[in-house]
């Protein structure tokens, strides 16, 4: 009982200990993206004098914090681009104030409309993404993807809530960073390579998936099915099957996964749990065979492409002003 109480009180110190450092980490943060700012405020204020002006300020600044690193001459021009981006932005100042400064500049060089900024700001906070991860959702076209391109699915009709929530986690096209499949690779090898790199799978899948297993044994009047990928979604409380297929998309695919979501939903969900959904991966779909093929299925299924990165990274909708790599400042 005393070993017991004692797990708990250092558990809640723990916690305790945890939260302030993060907290501290959130706040030095916050500061010096104010630091900076002001700063670019000053630099852009007193801009008049020229690159002369920044190069001595670079120069002073070091003699006076030999032991700080930030005050470089290309940073400090940073400052100033930063400032005037934002200087009449009052509601973005409060959320880069959450990110880290490469992450900002990073935001600046690669993403020029500050709508679509702001949604990776956002995204950033939320998912918590590294600076390498911001850069690799960019270059995938993460926002197109997951909020401007039409979704294909029947989650409106078929579930009777999270419907929108379902519909936010698909993408369209879905891009996965697996290395080495070969030209004419099979759905096994698709699959295998998915489970190799279940890290980079599940971030492209997006935040609340937790992977249950692949080809994923369901019983059904002592007969075996199963099913390429099962995850379980945290947020939508529901399981989620995924079909691979290297071809066209058939509308036979939403038979035979329909079942797959009766047996889940039958014999392995709970009652707390919310009815299972599937996901169908096609190389190439027609949109038009896919909304005929849904239009009357009574299980949630959605249908999208998806492309394999390092074979078609040259190919993505991307911007042009989105293609600069920035370094590690």
């Amino acid at each position: 009982m005393l070993e017991q109480s004692f797990k708990e009180i250092t558990n809640s110190i723990k916690d305790m200990v945890s939260k302030t450092q993060l907290d501290i980490m959130l706040d030095a943060n916050s500061k010096l993206i104010n630091l900076y700012y002001n700063i670019g405020k000053t630099i852009s204020d007193n801009y008049k004098w020229g690159n002369k002006f920044i190069d001595n300020l670079a120069l002073e600044l070091k003699l006076a914090f030999p032991n700080l690193k930030g005050f470089s001459v290309r940073n400090l021009k940073y400052m100033k681009n930063f400032y005037n981006e934002y200087k009449d932005e009052s509601e973005i100042v409060q959320l880069v104030a959450q990110l880290p400064w490469t992450h900002n500049i990073t935001l600046i060089e690669k993403v020029k409309d500050k709508k679509i900024r702001k949604w990776y700001m956002e995204q950033c906070v939320i998912e918590g993404w590294s600076k390498s991860i911001l850069i690799y959702q960019i270059d995938t076209n993460l926002y197109a993807r997951q909020v401007k391109n039409v979704k294909h699915n029947n989650f409106e009709l078929t579930l009777k809530k999270h419907s929108d929530l379902a519909n936010n986690m698909m993408k369209e096209p879905y891009v996965f960073d697996l290395m080495e499949l070969t030209n004419d690779y099979k759905e096994r090898e698709l699959e295998d390579k998915m489970i190799e790199r279940l890290k980079n799978v599940l971030l492209e899948l997006g935040n609340g998936f937790s992977f249950v297993g692949n080809q994923y044994k369901i019983t059904v009047d002592n007969q075996d099915f199963y099913i390429d990928l099962l995850f379980y979604h945290i947020k939508l409380k529901c399981y989620v099957a995924v079909e691979l297929k290297v071809d066209e998309f058939k509308p036979e695919y939403v038979s035979k996964i329909g079942f797959y979501l009766t047996a889940l939903d039958e014999d392995i969900k709970d009652e707390s749990d919310n009815p299972s959904i599937g996901i169908i991966l096609c190389q190439n779909k027609s949109n038009k065979i896919v909304d005929y093929t849904l239009k009357y299925i009574n299980k949630p299924v959605g249908v999208s492409e998806y492309k394999i990165f390092d074979k078609i990274s040259n190919e993505l909708p991307t911007e042009e002003d989105i293609k600069l790599h920035i370094d590690d400042i």
